[in-house]
């Protein structure tokens, strides 16, 4: 049967699909569109599931904020090659599906992947996306804040992505410049009583073990070493560390220049391993 350039470019626009992917979807369908759909569908998941032992370590990292800024997320949408991760159209898929998943205060990845999206999950919706663009699509994560003032940072490249919570409005670029210092300098907590105590006590470890091999008294390890713990929170800290723009004040130092009362609640940093 006769299929019309304009049914294929209804299918196209329905589903993402290539020109001749439609064209054949429509002709193996005879004509009828939602049949043609669904094998677009069937498509997807059959060339999801020959690609599931594949690794897909590139992608797009993105971070945004509700339009009242109390409400923000990162998330990545992840692909094998950088190539498609340029794309607009994956990039642009990546954002809706952040949009969406803000609108609707998503807590977790679950969540998000069980929301409906143009009357369908978005889990499946990314499955599909394998069939399409003919690589392995995954969805791997999704962290979200709420806080008086969320504040969002996108490396650019969209491979690295952080938000930060703050306990009252901030003025933009100084909320943005503690989002970059976390982009930065990667620090493990906000400060040093919110470390984890297994991480401090591994660093008194660490630091006990190489000074005692150093030849240092036994007597005077326990000391030598918080002396090395003391160092570990100046440097892994975020109120703690040195401000990237300017090293002669800390960010705790640089906040209280902004506002005396504003406290960082929490931060999220993400980064594809690339």
């Amino acid at each position: 049967m006769s299929i019309s350039t304009a049914d294929v470019v209804k299918l196209r626009k329905a589903t993402g699909a290539g020109m001749m992917d439609c064209k054949n979807a429509l002709t193996d369908a005879e004509g009828n569109f939602d049949r043609a759909v669904e094998i677009i569908r069937e498509k997807g998941k059959l060339v999801a599931s020959k690609r599931a032992d594949r690794e897909s370590s590139e992608g797009v990292v993105l971070a945004k904020v509700s339009e009242d800024k109390s409400f923000g997320a990162v998330l990545s949408l992840n692909c094998e090659t950088d190539f498609v991760a340029k794309n607009e159209n994956f990039i642009a898929l990546t954002e809706k599906i952040l949009n969406h998943a803000i609108a609707n205060k998503c807590a977790n990845l679950d969540e998000v992947r069980a929301l409906l999206m143009d009357g369908r999950t978005i889990g499946e919706q990314v499955l599909e996306q394998t069939g399409i663009i003919g690589e392995k699509i995954e969805l791997p994560f999704y962290a979200c804040i709420a806080a008086a003032n969320v504040v969002p940072y996108i490396h650019p490249g969209n491979k690295l992505a952080t938000l930060v919570g703050y306990s009252t409005v901030i003025d933009f670029q100084a909320g943005r410049d503690v989002a970059m210092q976390v982009a930065a300098m990667n620090p493990v907590a906000v400060d040093n009583s919110d470390v984890a105590p297994e991480i401090v006590e591994q660093e008194l470890k660490i630091a006990k073990e190489k000074f005692r091999l150093e030849g240092k008294p036994e007597n005077m390890l326990d000391k030598i070493a918080q002396g090395a713990l003391n160092k570990f929170f100046k440097d892994s800290t975020l109120l703690n560390q040195d401000f990237v723009k300017d090293n002669k004040m800390t960010i705790r130092q640089y906040l209280n220049g902004v506002n005396k009362d504003v406290k960082v609640t929490t931060f999220i940093r993400f980064t594809l391993n690339v």
